[in-house]
């Protein structure tokens, strides 16, 4: 029997994760502020605060805290979230080529019709 590679197991889990995916993407365009974050994506504060916990407790984001004042904080991909980029951008164009608008408009409209 094969089993699965524990460390793609986990990869797999961590980016599996709702939202982390985007979050990702976001950060991939530069340091960002906590609430231009949250402006730009479609998540609660809360969620996003957990994601970007546990991210960093995985060492793929940095928190950075700048003394000015009012006091600043970014956030920002480390060297080993970097890496991903070019996994990021593969998903990104798999999706482009197999999910058709269709799709998401069903998707969105099931999610519409839940709540």
């Amino acid at each position: 029997m094969n089993n699965l590679c524990p460390r793609f197991e986990k990869a797999m889990q961590l980016f599996g994760k709702r939202w982390v995916g985007l979050i990702l993407f976001e950060l991939l365009k530069g340091p960002k502020r906590f609430s231009e974050m949250e402006a730009e994506l479609p998540i609660s504060g809360r969620i996003l605060s957990e994601r970007l916990k546990m991210l960093e407790q995985e060492k793929i984001v940095e928190r950075r805290v700048y003394s000015d004042f009012p006091v600043r904080i970014e956030y920002l991909l480390s060297d080993k979230g970097l890496a991903l980029e070019p996994v990021i951008k593969d998903i990104q164009g798999w999706a482009e080529t197999w999910i058709t608008p269709e799709e998401i408009e069903a998707e969105e409209d099931a999610s519409s019709s839940k709540a």
